[in-house]
């Protein structure tokens, strides 16, 4: 008898830093990387048979350029072994949850590692935008000190109302630092945190976040109910010269919208880390000084501490490439995620 034929992995996208341990996954699995360069060619190659024997598929962001977003579509023409994807990322909205389920097919993401990060990322914009330095930072630039006219004097954070718009891990990181510069928190999710989880947070309403906010911070995950969550309509329900912070995914605001209510003052100015069709950004964003722009670098850090998985000082990047990693070898040795979306959490 032949000797037993190892799992296969399929590594969509590229490792960019933990070469050792997913070097590692050799050991015990035969890892693939798909020659397909583009949707069609990986579709004809997944239906030719090519994937079989696939259990696990590790993909990564940026891997959508090639294979495209994993609809039901790309779902049906995967191998029926494969049972796990491990996404490299917190937002996967790349995924569609709902043909994956169907197809018995569980989904990991990296929930945690980004949470410092990105919520630090979150309170520099919030910082930038309430004060207006933006347009400081270009008149210096220019040669031009402050500008003349110089401009408007900005805010305080101290005594505003921050409303949080999505209280996971990310937001709460936010709250705690927030609070530090004495803004008073209010958050909207859908289900109500626990006590322990939200401590002096206010529960609201999405109507009255709108209504009360000082500043508006996005900490949501992108999906078919949150796309365009913030709008014309929603707009119109916030005070005037309220200041909004996007760091979850671009998607969550109707940009074209954002755009009118900046010109029309409504929005006093704003903090952007994510775009709706990044890397290319509107012009309207571009070109007005209120506006704070960041390139998707809010996870773009040399050192962070995780510790559910025992990584310490590593860059963020390294980090979650780490944790996703770990899903794929839990999965291959336990037949479970250790972090499996929350859509799926009775699937383990």
């Amino acid at each position: 008898m032949g000797a037993q034929q190892r799992p296969k992995v399929l590594l969509l996208g590229e490792i960019e830093h933990a070469h050792k341990q997913w070097d590692a996954l050799g050991d015990f699995a035969e890892l693939v990387e798909p020659e397909a360069k583009n949707r069609e060619d990986f579709i004809e190659d997944a239906l030719s048979g090519e994937f079989d024997g696939a259990v696990v598929a590790y993909r990564t962001f940026a891997s959508v350029d090639i294979t495209g977003r994993f609809d039901k579509e790309l779902i049906s023409v995967l191998p029926a072994s494969l049972k796990f994807i491990c996404h490299n990322g917190a937002g996967y909205d790349q995924v569609d949850i709902q043909p994956c389920t169907e197809r018995g097919i569980r989904v990991s993401n990296v929930p945690t590692a980004v949470d410092d990060a990105t919520a630090d990322c979150n309170m520099f914009l919030i910082l930038g935008a309430l004060r207006g330095f933006n347009i400081g930072l270009f008149n210096l630039r220019q040669g031009d000190w402050r500008g003349v006219p110089p401009p408007p004097c900005g805010h305080d954070p101290e005594g505003k109302i921050l409303s949080i718009l999505g209280m996971g891990g990310i937001g709460r990181n936010l709250k705690k630092k927030a609070e530090a510069f004495g803004m008073k928190i209010q958050y909207h999710n859908r289900h109500k945190l626990s006590d322990e989880l939200a401590g002096d947070a206010k529960y609201v309403s999405f109507d009255e976040l709108l209504a009360t906010s000082d500043v508006i911070s996005l900490n949501l995950p992108l999906n078919k109910q949150t796309r365009h969550i913030i709008s014309t309509a929603e707009f119109g329900k916030m005070k005037d010269g309220v200041v909004i912070v996007n760091t979850a995914r671009g998607a969550v605001m109707d940009e074209d919208a954002l755009v009118r209510a900046l010109d029309s003052g409504k929005v006093w100015s704003c903090g952007l880390d994510v775009y709706e069709e990044e890397p290319k950004i509107h012009p309207g964003l571009l070109s007005n000084p209120h506006v704070m722009l960041v390139p998707h670098m809010g996870t773009w850090t040399v050192e962070v501490s995780h510790r559910y998985f025992s990584v310490f000082r590593l860059d963020t990047q390294t980090a979650m490439e780490v944790c996703s990693i770990s899903n794929v070898r839990s999965a291959l040795e336990t037949k479970k995620l250790r972090t499996i979306v929350p859509e799926q959490a009775r699937m383990q």
